[in-house]
């Protein structure tokens, strides 16, 4: 401790020790931001978008199409965002018209976010076996091989220290009843995470992908049984909490940030502890903890 220095002034009023992160909390100041996927204020990607606002990141957010822009620009008016881009991300013309808008407004980024999912709904009712070619084709195509197609598109725009961040979820490990061909589509999406990781690595760019406890986005709606999961997912896990989208954002602005700086290749749970339950169990009243 350096002469005329004092303890008190090395601790913040809690307890905990201060440094210019702690104190600053921009911890995405200076860095630029694109999030795909955002649909209205309950996805996902806008609870990330916030987080990176607050944050310090100047942003830049896109949509699937025309239906949603009148939802997603008064969004990114409330955070002075605009660059506002639709997207269609099984078109690789599509994609490489908005990285080379991006190039033209920004320059280079710093951050790229997949938050894309889509499957039809005839395809998460009943068993996986009745999942249909053109199904699991579509499937794969936008809820995988769209972030493989972004970071494709965008590598020559990423910063070194930059990161690329995609949005999983538990079925990809373990049978989620009804997520069928998307619990597929998200293993496959973990393996691109992990090979993308390695691909990026020498330009020091980290890839890694965030799993999700259930969230009642417009995305999960088309679930069968979603409504039921998300009722009793809070007496499951360890916290007995849900999940929220701010949740989320703030386990990505982490990822996203210098603190992170050699985290690559993950998978980071935001779930309340749920996947390290081998046999859940409701809370007693005897046994508040299962």
């Amino acid at each position: 401790m350096n002469e005329g220095s004092s303890f008190a002034n090395c601790v913040s009023p809690n307890g905990f020790y201060l440094n210019d992160l702690e104190v600053n909390m921009n911890l995405l100041q200076g860095k630029t931001a694109l999030v795909f996927g955002v649909a209205n204020e309950r996805s996902i990607a806008w609870g990330i978008a916030k987080a990176f606002h607050e944050h310090g990141a100047r942003l830049g957010l896109s949509y699937a199409g025309e239906a949603l822009e009148r939802r997603v620009r008064p969004l990114a008016e409330s955070v002075g965002c605009t660059f506002v881009e639709p997207c269609d991300v099984t078109v690789d013309e599509a994609i490489a018209h908005v990285a080379g808008k991006a190039a033209e407004a920004f320059g280079q980024i710093d951050i790229l976010v997949h938050s894309i999912a889509f499957a039809n709904r005839e395809e998460l009712t009943g068993p996986y076996y009745r999942t249909s070619r053109q199904g699991f084709h579509l499937a794969m195509d936008i809820s995988v091989y769209s972030f493989t197609a972004l970071a494709k598109a965008f590598q020559p725009l990423l910063r070194p220290g930059g990161a690329l961040l995609t949005m999983t979820y538990y079925g990809s490990e373990k049978v989620a009843p009804h997520y069928n061909v998307m619990g597929v589509a998200k293993a496959a999406l973990e393996a691109s995470t992990r090979y993308l990781a390695y691909d990026f690595g020498p330009q020091g760019v980290r890839v890694n992908a965030i799993s999700a406890g259930p969230i009642r986005t417009l995305a999960a709606a088309g679930v069968s049984g979603f409504k039921t999961m998300y009722r009793h997912f809070a007496e499951l896990a360890p916290l007995q909490q849900n999940v929220t989208v701010e949740d989320v954002g703030s386990a990505a602005v982490f990822l996203c940030s210098d603190l992170a700086a050699k985290t690559t290749g993950q998978v980071l749970y935001v779930d309340s502890g749920y996947n390290i339950m081998g046999v859940p169990e409701p809370p007693s009243p005897t046994n508040p903890g299962g």
